[in-house]
């Protein structure tokens, strides 16, 4: 594991302690839409899905861009035509903030995911209050019981556990463990490279029936139609939009050839 994902961990852990000690805040969740279908707006049939996420730094990339309101960004996402769009809440290494996530959730109309470092029961249910449709849950840092009881307890509250894997025990860890959703992260956790070989690599090892998501060193139409191949049916990218100085096109280039059917239409 890489030390910098040690140190993320260790004050996340820090974190979660503080949540414990102060409890969940009354009414966080009043008058916020009922939880959407995420599951079902990343596996549609004939196209793949994009999950577009909203993430202002990453400890492997460093900032990638100044912090602007992720209400706008979200609602200029929906616009182009993402299934789904990622909320990094974590603040101190992603410059995220969980409090943008009812916000963002009442901006939208698409499920919302929240992305961190999800390692207690209690963590789920500060995501229910706060608004989330679905939760991001790791398998290289739980246990294979743990992550059993963290899918048990998502679907529990209503949410959608995106269940990110990277090798073979961790798809092991994540269809013993429920899973329906199952993301193959191509970041290696140890070094942070990056290689959609990855999914090439598990894709075919996924049980049929599990709505099979590539992340992480996705950027364009080439990396789309090779996942595609694969049987990827849904993509989470967030880098290749943030950072793009024209992130409307660059979010119409990626809907297009992720949906065959609307490039052909904007082509006329």
């Amino acid at each position: 594991m890489h030390p910098r994902l040690k140190e993320i961990l260790v004050h996340k852990r820090s974190e979660v302690e503080s949540l414990r000690k102060r409890g969940l805040p009354d009414g966080s969740g009043k008058g916020l839409s009922p939880v959407r279908d995420f599951k079902k707006a990343i596996s549609k049939p004939d196209r793949i899905g994009l999950i577009a996420e909203i993430k202002f730094a990453s400890p492997s990339a460093g900032m990638i861009r100044e912090r602007t309101d992720p209400c706008a960004i979200g609602r200029m996402y929906e616009e182009n035509g993402v299934s789904a769009i990622s909320l990094l809440t974590d603040s101190r290494f992603f410059g995220g903030d969980l409090n943008d996530l009812p916000r963002l959730k009442e901006a939208v109309s698409v499920p919302v995911l929240r992305k961190d470092f999800i390692l207690d029961e209690i963590q789920l249910r500060e995501s229910f209050l706060y608004g989330a449709d679905a939760i991001l849950l790791i398998a290289r840092i739980l246990s294979k019981e743990e992550l059993k009881e963290l899918i048990a307890v998502s679907k529990a509250l209503g949410l959608i556990p995106l269940t990110e894997i990277h090798n073979c025990d961790d798809l092991e860890k994540a269809v013993d463990g429920g899973a329906e959703i199952i993301g193959i992260n191509n970041r290696d956790l140890d070094t942070f490279g990056v290689s959609l070989q990855t999914t090439l690599d598990l894709a075919p090892l996924i049980p049929k029936g599990c709505v099979k998501v590539s992340e992480s060193g996705i950027s364009g139409k080439e990396e789309i139609g090779l996942l595609r191949r694969a049987g990827i049916q849904a993509v989470l990218v967030g880098t290749s939009i943030m950072k793009n100085g024209e992130m409307a096109a660059k979010l119409r280039e990626l809907v297009c050839a992720c949906n065959p059917a609307r490039e052909r239409d904007d082509r006329g």
